[in-house]
């Protein structure tokens, strides 16, 4: 038998797939939907489900009731984020299946992209559906706001969080807090100054801080921003002549990929791409895909055409997702249909950030860092993904950079080796410890009893799970 030949084959058998785009005309309430209308940017931001009755109309009387009241149970009592799916992320639900048939509300229940961009109250844990420590801002981003809407978490680099809003709303999102409408369980916040204020300060934030090389534009999603006021601003980014790197963050690309097919946008982004290669500044599109099935063909053409227009890359920052992705066979099937059918090129996966109610969706570390052992050898080195904790008050950090982790309660400790824009005066930021903790569901016994009888205050869980750790190790120094 010849090398590479064994019988027992790879844990992951490797095949190319051909993108296909579900037939969208399988739903009623598009039986009569062109593809001149599906093509339109117009058409599908007017035809986006907003609430369950639009949704009813959609999908017929195929699906069975019981489904429609636990989604209005999570809307009411759950959902951080409202409902808001453009046609083109509809479509990638349960895509070889019309609701008329018999399984379809089984497979909508069991649906990858439904499970994030639709939950339902039956997703969501009951023993406990947040974390003690989860928190609305859990990454700390408006702590580190230097001017309104402007993070400075890493030396070289900003986010810029242009606008509130996005073209979908995914249930998932780190920035609940402020993006989208508020719900009946969160208030959201908003934005003090003029949309112009709040730029000008950001660009003269800019002008003024000559260590900051790399601009995440986001929001929101850029694609809600009028093309004429994301030119405008990312012309004057390129302006300040120490920004070397510009990153335009929209979920977009995959949800509504006509809108960067649009004349206008692809007119825009080749001015600003080649503006952009003409001052040296690399100019790349970050999007959101958490499912193999969300990557289709027209998901494709929008990328080749940002890539025309001369952007220099795309790439794929995914959130690993428990239902949805957090598997290896899942996240290879995403990473190949991203790399071979559309030429993204997978980068990061984020461990679901600490929100309320995203418990169902975490995974522990330990969890993760089997993940990322698993996809390791099948892709080429530059585009296989790495799954990053974003770790509280320090930033991204790669799942095995861990300093210290009790399993048992499903505590990390975490180091970092800079300052962000609030301890530039912490002489003691570089040597503390920064925790992350895993679901509670995930912990053997011992750990959940820990959490039941500590739980209900987190600052004192915090303290007592930090002084169990110290004695473990001093424990273990003993002869």
């Amino acid at each position: 038998m010849m090398p590479g030949t064994s019988a027992l084959g790879q844990p992951y058998p490797y095949r190319r797939v051909e993108l296909v785009e579900p037939d969208w005309t399988r739903f009623p309430g598009w039986a009569d939907v062109t593809s001149e209308q599906w093509g339109s940017v117009q058409w599908q931001r007017a035809h986006c489900v907003k609430n369950i009755k639009q949704l009813q109309a959609l999908l017929g009387a195929g699906v069975a009731e019981a489904f429609y009241a636990d989604l209005g149970r999570d809307q009411a009592e759950r959902a951080t984020m409202s409902m808001l799916i453009p046609p083109q992320m509809m479509n990638t639900m349960v895509p070889h299946l019309p609701p008329s048939d018999p399984g379809f509300t089984d497979a909508l229940y069991a649906d990858p992209v439904r499970r994030y961009m639709l939950p339902v109250f039956s997703d969501r844990r009951t023993d406990w559906p947040s974390h003690p420590h989860s928190t609305r801002d859990s990454l700390h981003e408006h702590d580190m706001w230097v001017a309104e809407g402007l993070t400075h978490r890493y030396p070289t680099k900003v986010l810029a969080e242009l606008l509130p809003t996005c073209p979908q709303y995914c249930g998932h999102c780190t920035r609940m807090d402020l993006v989208g409408n508020s719900t009946p369980v969160i208030d959201k916040l908003k934005f003090d100054l003029k949309p112009v204020d709040r730029i000008d300060a950001m660009v003269d934030y800019l002008r003024r801080s000559p260590g900051v090389r790399d601009v995440v534009v986001s929001g929101g999603d850029v694609a809600n921003m009028p093309w004429p006021r994301l030119e405008d601003f990312i012309s004057r980014v390129l302006d300040v002549e120490n920004v070397r790197d510009i990153r335009l963050a929209t979920k977009a690309l995959a949800g509504l990929p006509q809108h960067w097919l649009s004349d206008p946008v692809r007119e825009g982004m080749e001015r600003v791409g080649t503006l952009a290669r003409r001052r040296g500044v690399s100019l790349a599109i970050h999007t959101h895909v958490n499912h193999a099935n969300s990557v289709t063909p027209l998901v494709a053409q929008a990328t080749r055409a940002m890539l025309d227009a001369g952007v220099r890359d795309v790439r794929n920052q995914g959130v690993l997702l428990d239902g949805v992705n957090a598997d290896s066979r899942q996240l290879l099937d995403l990473c190949f249909a991203l790399l071979d059918g559309a030429q993204i090129m997978p980068y990061y996966f984020y461990m679901c950030d600490m929100i309320p109610f995203s418990e169902h969706w975490r995974v522990s570390v330990a969890r993760a860092q089997e993940l990322q052992h698993s996809i390791m050898g099948y892709l080429p080195g530059f585009a296989t993904p790495r799954i990053v904790c974003d770790v509280p008050f320090v930033g991204k950090r790669w799942v095995h950079q861990l300093h210290e982790y009790d399993t048992e309660r499903g505590v990390s400790y975490w180091t970092k080796n800079y300052r962000t824009s609030i301890e530039a005066a912490d002489a003691e930021a570089l040597e503390r410890r920064y925790e992350y903790y895993d679901p509670i569901h995930t912990l053997p016994e011992l750990g959940q009893a820990w959490w039941r009888r500590h739980g209900a205050d987190p600052s004192a869980a915090a303290h007592a799970a930090a002084r169990a750790s110290r004695e473990a190790a001093e424990a273990q120094k003993e002869p």
